[in-house]
């Protein structure tokens, strides 16, 4: 595979063309690629009768209660369209789920606490600490590289 750059400043945006002899595996794989890293780093909340799009580093947690699910941020909580695993899909890189309700923002942890006996709970930056659930606590240090065999 041949990789090419050609810089241009009267190009508005940035432009990535593929040139292949045929439509293969390794192509497809490539194309998933760029297609994940051009996720949108947004999502839209729904506070009253507004649509606010939110940043994903201003999510501290997403959460459902009920059949509605939340998206917390520092002052507010907006509503999501989207069902909790969709969300969590969409942004697997960014946020862990630590309960059978809540994803949390990784770069939002300021801590873990080990309380007792079975009793774990992770404090966020804004202050709001939040239950790990023992069934993704290992997952939830896999993903910040903590614990044994790290």
């Amino acid at each position: 595979m041949k990789i090419h750059l050609v810089i241009n400043n009267e190009l508005e945006e940035t432009e990535i063309h593929i040139h292949a002899k045929e439509y293969n595996e390794q192509i497809e794989q490539l194309m998933r690629q760029l297609q994940s890293t051009q996720v949108s780093k947004m999502i839209d909340g729904y506070l009253k009768q507004e649509i606010h799009m939110l940043k994903i580093d201003e999510i501290y947690s997403i959460y459902a209660d009920g059949s509605k699910v939340y998206l917390q941020t520092e002052e507010q909580e907006f509503e999501a369209k989207k069902k909790l695993y969709e969300l969590e899909e969409q942004f697997a890189k960014d946020f862990v789920r630590v309960n059978k309700s809540t994803l949390i923002n990784l770069n939002k942890i300021a801590s873990i606490q080990l309380a007792t006996i079975g009793t774990t709970q992770v404090l966020l930056d804004n202050g709001v600490s939040i239950h790990i659930s023992r069934k993704y606590l290992k997952e939830l240090k896999v993903q910040l590289g903590i614990g044994r065999g790290y």
